[in-house]
């Protein structure tokens, strides 16, 4: 078996690299690749992104923020959490059975005292319990592809705070993520591995896949990525990974609701998004305005559905004709909030 550890902890450059090595031929299957990423979002493919991330507080504390090719739900990951892929032959392996594909995982992290780590459900591999590992799979060109998160020592207060959306309500034909209970590896481990870092879990984890006693020895295994490796994995990237179309524009059509009643009236938005912009919005209420509020409708349509973004375009809207008496900025916070 050969293996790739990538060197970058960009979630976006890692996803593009092993969509290369996905569909490149200069592998020999079975191939696993380890990753590790700083702070990132992750959704499935067929999420609605707007709704699974908190976008302001991402953009605020540098989170990135893509989607995968595989399903499943979103995930925040970190320098604590250890991703591995699999690339095996798609006539050797039943789609969905994660439980055959992640076995070798499942047996080091055995020997290195996760005694009760186990594959339940759909896709996951959890211990008491609780969560450490979420799994997607997806199969193209007779390959089947796998990758799955190990959460050694991951910073489990981002969870809430980068997948919580602060949305007042939502309707969406987007797939949910599930929430679980999630636990990190670290106190499961043999007292030898408690101070591990997260790069010698990996090359510990190496090791014990490829059955051999040190990662000099696996070295023989290695694969390097070329100059025209990378110059490939760039293109991909740029047209996927690092693309807000790909990321957001995605996201599939859905409508949002703010309503807030003020002293000066309620109002009541109803937003139409698609492909992560506004396609359409409408005000409702009892509000009084001296234009007429279609106005400011038009001004939003086409916009992208980002804080920021709507920010912008209702601070150059003098929206005291439309709304008077209510507070600019509580129009604002309502609308981009």
């Amino acid at each position: 078996m050969q293996y790739v550890a990538m060197k970058t902890f960009d979630i976006r450059r890692n996803l593009a690299t092993e969509q290369y090595l996905m569909n490149s031929d200069k592998l020999k299957l079975p191939v696993v690749l380890f990753y590790i990423e700083d702070r990132c979002v992750i959704v499935g493919r067929n999420q609605n992104t707007l709704e699974e991330v908190n976008q302001s507080y991402c953009k605020e504390h540098g989170v990135t923020v893509t989607r995968r090719l595989s399903g499943g739900g979103a995930m925040y990951q970190d320098l604590g959490n250890l991703c591995f892929s699999f690339i095996v032959d798609s006539k050797n392996q039943e789609f969905g059975d994660f439980k055959k594909m992640v076995s070798p995982i499942v047996d080091a992290l055995h020997d290195m005292g996760v005694t009760g780590a186990e594959v339940t459900g759909r896709n996951d591999i959890v211990v008491d319990g609780k969560k450490f590992s979420g799994n997607a799979m997806y199969t193209r060109g007779g390959k089947t592809f796998s990758h799955g998160t190990l959460m050694l020592d991951v910073d489990t207060s981002e969870v809430a705070k980068t997948l919580t959306v602060p949305l007042d309500k939502i309707q969406s034909k987007g797939i949910k993520s599930v929430r679980s209970r999630v636990t990190n590896l670290r106190p499961y481990l043999l007292p030898q591995y408690q101070n591990i870092t997260t790069e010698e879990f990996r090359d510990l984890l190496i090791t014990k896949v490829l059955g051999v006693d040190s990662i000099e020895q696996a070295k023989g295994n290695e694969y390097l990525l070329t100059a025209e490796d990378e110059k490939k994995i760039d293109e991909i990237e740029a047209q996927y990974y690092s693309n807000w179309d790909w990321v957001y524009g995605k996201s599939p059509k859905f409508t949002v609701k703010k309503r807030k009643h003020f002293t000066s009236g309620t109002v009541d938005a109803r937003i139409f998004v698609e492909k992560g912009k506004i396609k359409n919005i409408k005000f409702y209420g009892d509000f009084f305005g001296t234009n007429n509020v279609s106005e400011l409708e038009s001004k939003l349509a086409g916009s992208i559905f980002d804080k920021s973004e709507l920010e912008a375009r209702l601070l150059n809207s003098n929206l005291n004709q439309y709304f008077q008496g209510i507070p600019e900025q509580e129009i604002i916070d309502l609308l981009a909030g």
